[in-house]
């Protein structure tokens, strides 16, 4: 296939270089804002085409070479051959962009990004695990780019350094037990005493494969959970007198305990600040009434309560509310701290007015967004302040365009958070003001 030459103009939502040959977009995984480039077309489409970078001849003065050696092939990392500071200056051209193109709006204030360490960050991770008769191992990681093989690696330099460590191990633990064809999956968690691996399994464990699991966790000093069918059925296997897992937020004096399967952020040094950020930004004071939507388990709404205000969290899943409602005991704000079930993709204007008149808000979606929510606003219902936290930039500024255009908010300040270092992924958080 003919080799072209291209200039990159930016980066997409995938970390991918993008350019235009005449007039039609073009994709290329690898190229970088700025550089000339030739690339192999691996797919064509009418008004667009995704290419293999072939030859760098003009490359960016901020590519660097990427610290792990899996990255070419394993799909973890989108953006390690790209300087980390212009990693965060891109994703908040992104979140411009898609306030701008998708929203049509504009914040008062672009914040200051939120960023932490680049390595070693991610202390929840779901790894693929399967043998592979022709390798003759079991491969344990993430999957490679742009497909459901696992990658061959040996490290994962986003893991800490500890779990890194254990992906050989893991392998060759695998690889000795009968049901090694079905483990497809172990997830791991890590808390503040305890690092937590839940292996999926698809066929009870057999006895003779016990003991080497026990030795395993012994030597490693990890607890081993074995999870049989969905999260619910998660439980520990050895060792049992292990602590429970929990985080902390020692700026608001709170602990939260939590399940390996239960959603927490990934990044608790990002975390604690992005934390410190939206509860400035909420300026919540003794007297007010706020709801916390989306709450999970409560990393929001404690610190809330921590400065005073009466708050409601308000989360789907039942077993998040039960966790926290136990973390607010643990906290001892129960008393200003109430949790609530309530399905949020579904509210509407009379529902959402059934929980009464709060003064602010503070919203915390999953990648959908909450635009329903947002479109049950009325005036009666109407918090003066609405600090948004969002992982998907383009359905926050989807609804960032209906609290401005629709319900009369003004975008006061928005900025990213950069969550996961070396991916294109995009974290952010806004204010809106009535």
């Amino acid at each position: 296939m003919t080799i072209k030459r291209i200039h990159i103009d930016s980066l997409d939502q995938e970390g991918r270089g993008v350019g235009r040959v005449e007039g039609k977009v073009i994709f290329i995984d690898g190229a970088l804002t700025g550089e000339t480039v030739t690339y192999r077309t691996t797919r064509s489409k009418p008004s667009y085409e995704i290419g293999k970078l072939e030859e760098i001849f003009k490359p960016s003065s901020m590519r660097v070479t990427p610290q792990c050696p899996n990255f070419s092939v394993c799909g973890g990392c989108a953006m390690q051959h790209l300087d980390v500071a212009a990693q965060v200056a891109a994703k908040q051209r992104m979140l411009e962009d898609d306030l701008w193109h998708i929203g049509r709006v504009k914040p008062e204030t672009m914040l200051p990004p939120i960023v932490g360490p680049a390595w070693g960050y991610r202390h929840k991770a779901r790894l693929r695990a399967r043998f592979v008769p022709a390798k003759g191992r079991v491969l344990v990681g993430f999957n490679e780019k742009a497909s459901s093989y696992v990658a061959v690696m040996n490290e994962c330099h986003v893991l800490p350094p500890h779990l890194s460590a254990l992906i050989v191990p893991l392998q060759e633990l695998l690889a000795t037990l009968t049901i090694r064809e079905r483990v497809p999956q172990i997830e791991v968690a890590i808390g503040e005493h305890v690092t937590v691996l839940v292996f999926r399994i698809l066929e009870p464990l057999a006895h003779e494969d016990e003991a080497p699991i026990r030795e395993f966790a012994d030597q490693h000093q990890v607890q081993i959970w074995m999870q049989s069918k969905g999260p619910e059925t998660a439980t520990p296997f050895h060792p049992l007198d292990m602590p429970g897992l929990s985080y902390t937020l020692p700026e608001f004096n709170l602990i939260y305990s939590f399940m390996p399967t239960e959603f927490t952020q990934v990044n608790p040094h990002i975390n604690r600040v992005l934390v410190r950020r939206a509860m400035r930004m909420l300026d919540a004071k003794p007297g007010e009434r706020i709801a916390d939507f989306f709450c999970g388990l409560g990393n929001f709404t404690l610190p809330i309560a921590r400065m005073g205000a009466a708050v409601l969290g308000l989360e789907g899943a039942a077993a998040l509310v039960s966790r926290a409602k136990e973390s607010a005991e643990i906290n001892g704000l129960a008393h200003v701290a109430e949790f609530r079930q309530a399905d949020l993709f579904e509210k509407t204007a009379e529902s959402l007015a059934a929980f009464g008149h709060f003064d602010k808000w503070l919203i915390d979606p999953p990648r959908d967004g909450a635009m329903e929510l947002i479109k049950a606003i009325e005036d009666k219902t109407a918090p003066q302040r609405i600090v948004y936290v969002s992982c998907n930039p383009a359905t926050l500024a989807r609804d960032a365009g209906m609290l401005m255009q629709v319900k009369g908010y003004r975008m006061v300040a928005a900025g990213v958070v950069n969550m996961f270092p070396h991916t294109a992924h995009v974290e952010s958080i806004a204010m809106f003001e009535k």
